[in-house]
């Protein structure tokens, strides 16, 4: 007797698809985004002391959030990795793979709203 190949514990074939692809597309975002806030303070050189202290202390809650949010992408992607590559878990490694680089973007965005920019 064979195994139906669509059955809930049958391998899933080309499994490592998805996490591949969103590891490509989600690594550079994430070095991307982090030039992004990690160059960030540059933007408050010139700021008098007023500006540069409401800037600092945005900075900091901020860039606590996006070291959070980049964590939480770590745990996307180890966790599409780690899913047993069988066909009951494909649409459950699709959307995370889908939510690893989507979440990126949402830690920039949030990033750049939470900073008080000069």
């Amino acid at each position: 007797m064979t195994e139906n190949p669509l059955a809930g514990d049958a391998p899933a074939r080309r499994a490592f698809v998805a996490p591949l692809v969103s590891t490509l597309l989600t690594l550079p975002l994430a070095l991307a985004a982090l030039g992004f806030a990690g160059l960030s303070p540059m933007a408050c050189d010139a700021c008098d002391t007023e500006a540069a202290q409401a800037f600092d202390a945005s900075f900091q809650t901020a860039w606590t959030v996006f070291a959070a949010g980049l964590v939480g992408v770590l745990v996307l992607l180890v966790w599409c990795w780690a899913l047993p590559w069988r066909v009951r878990n494909t649409a459950r490694r699709v959307g995370l793979a889908f939510a690893a680089p989507a979440l990126v973007v949402l830690d920039t965005v949030v990033f750049a709203a939470l900073v008080d920019w000069p």
